[in-house]
């Protein structure tokens, strides 16, 4: 052996012993690796964005603490545009290409379109923020980390007889899955408490103007107005309904909990009434934190607060999940991890609270919250 290779033996050997057991073992293990398909670029993607990137912090926060038994967690993100056909696409590239057994996913439309992979796969999709009911009847490899339509829409709708007052409701909604599901939710609930629902009308996702629609609710005798939109939508209805001399108040799901909403309708935004499902900032610190890291570093609070508070946390389950399977020493398999699941069945999650898995569906409070003088406040909490 010439004194070069005798060298170089020295120093590797010194290299490994300036490293831990656990640290050679982490080199030699390769991270568990799940899908993310969101919407990072088209209509969605004031939400998305956000999402995604409370979704990466969350990451970084895990591996920066060690990872998940001295393992990285890898995020493959794929923009789905909240399209149900690029949706599809993605999914097909995480089952067959990137060889992951679980997948978060986002809007209804896209869950709905991407659960029969799921189900005929055996890959564990996990909804983070979409809200149609239908996503508890979805199958067997689809459950959701996010509060369904008949939680907060529910929920709001009783509150608005029983506690507003009011008798006749308009429902809007946007003519898509989001749309219509909660609509239905909203129309249901409100009937059953003793209202009346006096009109009851969707309108097309590519609309920009709803004068004819706006019409039809000037003379429906409503003393309320619900709509079940998006952000992409919503405030162009509130503002040309205000334009028409249309002054009911308005009430909507969590994705009207945004501030954008009141920087784009001004004094128009006065009143409106939007449901939340994660604590704020007063009620936790550590949600406190989580928006303190917002400013720091983007110089806001992000879009659609609760959703990137769910996003995070929808992480930190899928961290869980894979714990779980490894300390248990089972494969890391789409079955697995969802017996992972089934059988924990309940997750304290650092910014959303406990986690409690009740077949396909999970339960939070409800927080109503309402315009006042340019800021949302709180108007109640519903257990």
């Amino acid at each position: 052996m010439n004194g070069w290779s005798v060298l170089r033996g020295s120093l590797m050997a010194c290299a490994l012993m300036g490293l831990t057991a656990g640290q050679i073992q982490a080199q030699e293990k390769a991270p568990f690796r799940f899908g993310n398909g969101m919407p990072t670029s088209g209509t969605q993607a004031l939400f998305g964005g956000d999402q995604v990137k409370a979704q990466q912090w969350a990451v970084d926060d895990i591996n920066k603490a060690g990872g998940i038994n001295g393992r990285k967690l890898e995020m493959i993100l794929v923009d789905t545009q909240a399209d149900p056909q690029l949706g599809i696409n993605a999914v097909n590239r995480f089952i067959g290409v990137e060889k992951v057994p679980m997948f978060l996913i986002s809007w209804s439309a896209v869950v709905k379109a991407t659960a029969p992979i799921a189900n005929r796969e055996k890959v564990l999709a996990i909804n983070a923020g979409a809200n149609s009911p239908e996503i508890a009847t979805l199958g067997e490899y689809v459950y959701t980390a996010f509060p369904l339509a008949d939680v907060d829409i529910a929920a709001l709708a009783k509150y608005t007889y029983d506690k507003l007052g009011k008798r006749k409701a308009a429902v809007l909604y946007i003519n898509n899955e989001s749309g219509t599901a909660g609509a239905r939710v909203y129309r249901d609930v409100f009937t059953k408490a003793g209202g009346q629902v006096v009109l009851f009308e969707g309108y097309d996702p590519k609309a920009t103007d709803y004068t004819g629609l706006l019409l039809k609710l000037r003379t429906s005798g409503a003393d309320m107005v619900h709509i079940q939109g998006l952000v992409s939508d919503l405030p162009q209805v509130i503002a040309q309904m205000r334009q028409l001399g249309l002054n009911q108040r308005v009430s909507s799901y969590a994705v009207a909990y945004n501030p954008k909403i009141i920087e784009q309708l001004g004094a128009a935004a006065e009143g409106l009434i939007a449901t939340s499902l994660a604590p704020r900032a007063v009620d936790d610190p550590k949600v406190a934190a989580f928006y303190k890291r917002w400013q720091d570093s983007e110089g806001r609070i992000p879009n659609g607060a609760p959703y990137t508070q769910y996003t995070y946390d929808s992480v930190v389950l899928v961290s869980k999940l894979f714990e779980w399977v490894d300390k248990k020493g089972l494969p890391v398999t789409g079955e697995n991890l969802r017996k992972a699941l089934t059988e924990v069945r309940e997750f304290d999650l650092p910014l959303t609270g406990k986690l409690v898995i009740e077949g396909h569906t999970i339960k939070k409070p409800v927080y109503l919250m309402t315009v006042e003088k340019g800021q949302f406040v709180l108007l109640d909490k519903v257990d």
